[in-house]
């Protein structure tokens, strides 16, 4: 499908997506570029990329398309410096889990060319980072969003779509508003809630002994702690205005816990958990028929 595939940012997520697309046959040259050389040569060590790039003009001359599977916050400045050197048919995407500022920072970087940018998502990952983290079934059965634009067209998502098909996702479309509403509530209020409970233990004077007894509940519960604390960062602010509704959501039903607790009131406590627990297993269920379907 690809003649020349660029990556920036090859750790989890854009090393995953080169390692799919080379399974699929359907990258013939694939190029890395990011901050840390020695991570670059990592990745090619591992068989993920062909080649390194230190600067933009050579990194994207003669690209058929481009990720950029940076941290969101990276978007404008790396999007600024390969707009002088794009070719008139690449496509450029990216990873972001956030799109309303993503669509922002591009439509400022690129200008007349934001046409050929086709904002996406994949709903995949890991708490792993970095290239060693990367695999190529990272994405088989995942849903990756594409938030197209109205300046894109319907080849050019199409080719972006069919690209995450090869890497095995089901394509989901949504716009970037609708992405970021639903997003900050399953996926970035989690993250906030999972490391803010870390913290919390870990900042307490016998945090040591609290640790020692902390069991699968404690690590399921708490596994996206470990994700990148910089991408976190970034996705937070970015969705600031969407989180603070979701947070300010969860403190309101925090603060009704509490009184139920307070009040030693079993009954009010004991329908919100079975209401919680219905709905979990109806999820849960979701998800396997899904995934057999997809199967």
């Amino acid at each position: 499908m690809f003649k020349k595939v660029v990556i920036f940012g090859v750790g989890l997520i854009g090393g995953s997506f080169a390692l799919a697309l080379r399974r699929a046959g359907q990258a013939a040259h694939i190029v890395g570029v990011g901050r840390s050389l020695a991570s670059l040569e990592r990745a090619r060590a591992l068989g993920i990329i062909d080649a390194i790039a230190t600067d933009a003009a050579a990194a994207v001359a003669g690209a058929d398309l481009i990720l950029v599977a940076a941290p969101v916050a990276q978007t404008e400045a790396i999007l600024a410096s390969i707009k002088p050197h794009l070719d008139a048919r690449a496509i450029v995407t990216d990873a972001g889990s956030t799109k309303s500022d993503v669509v922002t920072a591009a439509r400022k970087a690129l200008g007349e060319r934001i046409a050929q940018f086709v904002p996406a998502h994949p709903i995949a990952g890991r708490e792993k980072h970095g290239p060693e983290a990367a695999l190529a079934e990272l994405y088989e059965g995942k849903k990756v969003v594409i938030t197209a634009l109205p300046e894109n067209s319907a080849a050019d998502v199409e080719t972006v779509a069919a690209a995450w098909r090869a890497c095995g996702a089901i394509i989901h479309r949504l716009s970037p508003q609708e992405h970021d509403a639903v997003f900050a509530s399953v996926s970035h209020l989690p993250h906030v809630l999972a490391f803010a409970l870390v913290d919390d233990i870990a900042a307490k004077p016998h945090a040591e002994t609290l640790f020692q007894y902390a069991a699968s509940g404690f690590r399921d519960f708490t596994r996206i702690a470990a994700s990148s604390p910089e991408m976190w960062r970034d996705i937070t602010l970015a969705n600031r205005d969407a989180l603070l509704t979701e947070v300010d959501a969860y403190l309101a039903q925090l603060q009704g816990i509490r009184a139920m607790i307070a009040d030693s009131d079993g009954a009010g406590l004991e329908k919100i958990y079975a209401s919680a627990q219905h709905a979990r297993q109806q999820w849960a269920a979701a998800i396997e028929a899904a995934e057999r379907k997809a199967n």
